[in-house]
């Protein structure tokens, strides 16, 4: 189970036992390692803290504290533990609470803040442009195969999966207009741009 994830580590084992110091510190060392690599991933936050708040529970109240001799070895590593898994409670909480920034979190803002990309046109000239792509063999050096490009380009473009090679017979079947009609009218606006920019850049002068 998730919560346990801290408490089965060999740390735990070798406190309630007659472990020597050597092995203890060992231990301890890896059981610290454990927690930093829990608190730096956190995929799932309310695991991360679960497991924590676990860990807490039971080196709070673990056998070496409750006893008059709290200065032996093991219960300066219980002791040590504790202190620090409480840190990263308060680590997570501020980060539960947007007080303090990490690159996953921030990720996870601006995968939910931006938005989707949607093909708003027809879908005959989103495969023009597929074909188009694939022809020009400047994805994977050409090597990816169309059946493959096809659906990644459709997702992409948030547009459901077709059957292409249909959009495409009809393409070749086009009498009143261009076989590239959509390509064309890329290649004029792009043309037209140019100009209008290259004028604006001449006046400033």
């Amino acid at each position: 189970m998730e919560h346990l994830i801290l408490t089965e580590t060999s740390f735990f084992r070798l406190i309630g036992g007659s472990a020597c110091n050597d092995e203890i510190q060992e231990s301890y060392n890896g059981f610290i390692s454990e927690v930093v690599s829990l608190c730096s991933n956190m995929l799932n936050p309310e695991n991360t803290f679960f497991a924590l708040s676990f860990a807490e529970t039971e080196l709070q109240f673990h056998d070496t504290l409750q006893t008059e001799n709290t200065g032996n070895n093991r219960s300066i590593y219980v002791r040590k533990a504790l202190s620090f898994v409480r840190k990263m409670l308060e680590y997570i909480g501020q980060i539960r609470s947007g007080q303090v920034h990490t690159p996953q979190v921030e990720r996870r803002k601006e995968k939910k803040n931006s938005q989707p990309l949607q093909w708003t046109g027809n879908a005959i000239d989103l495969v023009e442009i597929i074909y188009g792509i694939h022809e020009m063999g400047c994805i994977n050096n050409g090597e990816i195969p169309l059946k493959q490009l096809a659906p990644i380009l459709y997702s992409f473009f948030g547009v459901e999966t077709k059957d292409c090679y249909r959009f495409y017979t009809d393409i070749k079947r086009r009498k009143t207009i261009s076989h590239t009609h959509f390509l064309e009218q890329m290649q004029e606006r792009l043309n037209e741009r140019i100009r209008r920019d290259e004028e604006a850049e001449l006046k400033r002068r």
